[in-house]
């Protein structure tokens, strides 16, 4: 990468913290719900952090976040919202490895790419809150990128609108009569 395009672009390892707590139906027997990340985590697979009776803390695993320039506005976003957040998104885990049956897939700082996983309805996607220093980190990056953009409000094209009907409908195509005339006012010829 040269030196102009390195700052382009920020990687942290973060941590998902997953709790499991027993389910309020007979069909669920637990909600698995992300409620921290942890910046700087080293790699885990649903280690076990904290038990308080039936409600366990698991560390379920470690990925990259990543910062791109392109984002910060959506970056700005989370870190505007009444609580800043960060966003865990979680999988179907296919191969049947993890207690829950979920794997860590993304931790984003984008509002938008947490919408977009939203939409998909196939995954679990919930705001946790920033802990400080990774919030200090990712207003840095935006402050190094973000160039706020002046409204410009669009002016209309301007239009003759009092031009001349002829009630002929498109000039290219034959036509015998008014094409906007009501089908009642139709004749029909009359055989014998």
């Amino acid at each position: 990468m040269s030196s102009r395009t390195e700052s382009w672009k920020r990687d942290l390892q973060v941590g998902a913290v997953v709790r499991q707590s027993p389910g309020v139906t007979r069909w669920a027997k637990h909600i698995w719900k992300p409620v921290a990340v942890i910046p700087g985590a080293p790699e885990a697979f649903w280690k076990e952090l904290v038990r308080e009776g039936d409600v366990v803390d698991y560390h379920a695993g470690t990925v990259t976040m990543g910062l791109f320039r392109a984002d910060v506005e959506a970056y700005l976003v989370s870190l505007n919202m009444t609580v800043p957040s960060v966003w865990i998104v979680m999988d179907r885990d296919e191969s049947r490895q993890s207690p829950s049956g979920w794997f860590v897939s993304a931790i984003t700082a984008s509002a938008y790419e947490a919408q977009d996983a939203l939409d998909s309805g196939e995954s679990i996607v919930e705001p946790v809150p920033i802990p400080e220093s990774m919030a200090a980190w990712i207003k840095e990056f935006v402050d190094m990128h973000y160039i706020e953009e002046p409204f410009k409000k669009r002016r209309r094209k301007e239009i003759n609108v009092d031009g001349v009907e002829d009630g002929k409908g498109d000039a290219r195509i034959r036509q015998e009569s008014d094409v906007f005339r009501a089908p009642s006012n139709i004749k029909n010829p009359r055989t014998h």
